[in-house]
């Protein structure tokens, strides 16, 4: 803490070390165990684990080194990458069904000779033969009625990025500072919903600025990107592969176009790629001004280009928006006008909004969830957390559709499916508070089922009544209940050394 008791950098002020952090909710982009895939078990004689721990020495030796020397360029950083047992754990981690890019190959299709497969793509990668692929456009509908472009990458540029994002986390995961929390080992959505509800409640925080940065990964200038990375790369092939996926251009409807400007959202190195943009471009940048210009305190949490900042003084609110501003717009970046707002919030809100006439205090949506000024029941001043009324209804509407679409299919499989996702809504959206919204989620996810099940034939509305339909209701689909611990208790645990701030 300094004179004016605000710590020098984050809102997290200890971040997670890199050597076996505390990470209670699970990684951010976790991977699942997969099985051995169909024709290769015998080319596949050690799991994934034995895999990981064979080759994490290597890369703790670099992670040692970034931590040794902050300014250090790592010039030898190559062989990791291409390394073939790096190549088949990368494989082994990506999604098995997930769709085949320009070339048409599928995860298990290229199995079936992986190890000839993946000797080939080290042969190429090391003599300098690897061609990185056009990326295929798709697109996904959002829950404004807009469609959401994604680029969908060739398997063997898959494998490569996932190995080469391994060995580039190792020196960045020392570099991130601990506000950031998107797409990093480690880290979780409610690791930042955790830290910004604590930060909220625990600091004089008076002022929130809800702020998402307009079309991140299409706009990420390209000169800018390889300027960052070789702060701390000095690798000269390492930059080469990198400047070769940001080059290879866009294939929609079967004609290619360049990529002059942003790096393609779905690609597995566009995380890291963004993470390390916004690490020089915002991270470094509140920093410096919240240690240098701000007079009260101030917060900062960022999630992938989604952030939220809490001030004690609206001027210092006010001047920092303007500052971002012109900073963002000096790298090609700039703030959404429909999503970025600055509200009065806090403790203090409700009270002064009072005695002025104007209301309740305003709202602000982050991760899924609408973030308002509450009570405990002690009548302490807490963060109210409830799911986004729209995307509860956007969910509704898209389970409605495949309830239609599985009108006819057995009640077993319909109900195996619908479980799981009741449940995977559950285990993202059960917060304390919000349970209430989990009720009313199951309750209407239930009346979709149950105007299905009537429409199965003439005969449905007569056999099934409510009664009948409640005891399949709760055979199949679990019931509410809050799953995560309450923001302080997970944060401290955390970060236990701002468990008793001064």
């Amino acid at each position: 803490m300094n004179g004016r008791g605000k710590s020098d950098c984050p809102v997290v002020p200890t971040k997670p070390s890199n050597n076996g952090a505390v990470a209670v909710t699970g990684p951010a982009e976790g991977v699942e165990g997969r099985g051995q895939p169909k024709g290769n078990q015998g080319e596949q004689t050690r799991s994934r684990a034995q895999l990981r721990s064979d080759l994490q020495p290597a890369l703790d030796r670099v992670r040692q080194a970034a931590v040794s020397d902050r300014r250090r360029q790592f010039t030898t950083l190559w062989h990791h990458v291409y390394n073939q047992d790096r190549l088949r754990e990368a494989y082994l981690g990506l999604k098995h069904d997930a769709a085949p890019g320009v070339d048409q190959v599928t995860w298990r299709s290229y199995g079936e000779q992986l190890a000839a497969n993946l000797a080939d793509l080290s042969a190429r990668l090391q003599r300098g033969a690897y061609r990185a692929k056009p990326v295929k456009r798709a697109y996904i509908p959002k829950a404004d009625g807009r469609q959401r472009p994604l680029g969908v990458t060739a398997l063997e540029d898959k494998i490569v990025q996932r190995a080469t994002v391994e060995v580039l986390n190792a020196v960045y995961e020392v570099d991130f500072l601990g506000f950031s929390h998107g797409f990093r080992p480690g880290r979780s959505p409610h690791q930042a919903l955790d830290a910004l509800a604590v930060g909220i409640q625990q600091r004089p925080v008076n002022w929130v600025l809800d702020a998402d940065i307009r079309g991140l990964f299409d706009a990420i200038d390209h000169g800018w990107m390889m300027k960052f990375l070789e702060h701390r790369i000095a690798d000269r092939r390492i930059l080469r592969l990198v400047r070769k996926w940001l080059r290879a251009g866009v294939s929609e409807k079967g004609e290619w176009s360049p990529t002059r400007v942003g790096t393609p959202q779905g690609a597995v190195i566009s995380p890291l790629l963004a993470n390390v943009f916004l690490h020089y471009v915002l991270d470094l940048w509140v920093c410096q001004w919240r240690r240098q210009d701000a007079r009260g305190d101030v917060i900062y949490v960022r999630y992938a280009d989604d952030f939220v900042m809490g001030f004690q003084h609206q001027d210092d609110a006010q001047r920092c928006l303007q500052a971002l501003r012109a900073r963002l717009a000096k790298f090609g970046l700039e703030l959404h006008p429909e999503k970025t707002r600055l509200i009065e919030f806090g403790r203090f809100a409700a009270e002064r909004r009072a005695r002025r006439g104007e209301g309740k205090p305003e709202t602000f949506n982050f991760l899924g969830f609408t973030h308002s000024c509450g009570k405990t029941r002690k009548g302490a001043f807490t963060v109210h957390r409830r799911s986004i009324a729209k995307r509860v209804r956007a969910t509704l509407r898209a389970i409605k559709q495949q309830l239609r679409r599985r009108m006819h299919a057995a009640l077993t499989e319909v109900g195996k499916w619908l479980r799981s996702v009741v449940r995977g809504w559950f285990q993202y959206h059960a917060v304390p508070g919000n349970g209430p919204s989990l009720n009313q989620f199951l309750t209407q996810v239930e009346r979709l089922w149950l105007r299905s099940m009537r429409r199965r034939s003439q005969r449905g509305r007569r056999r099934w009544d409510w009664s009948r339909f409640h005891r399949l209701a709760r055979r199949w689909l679990p019931r509410p209940k809050i799953l995560h611990p309450y923001p302080n208790t997970r944060f401290h645990v955390a970060h236990p050394s701002v468990a008793h701030p001064r």
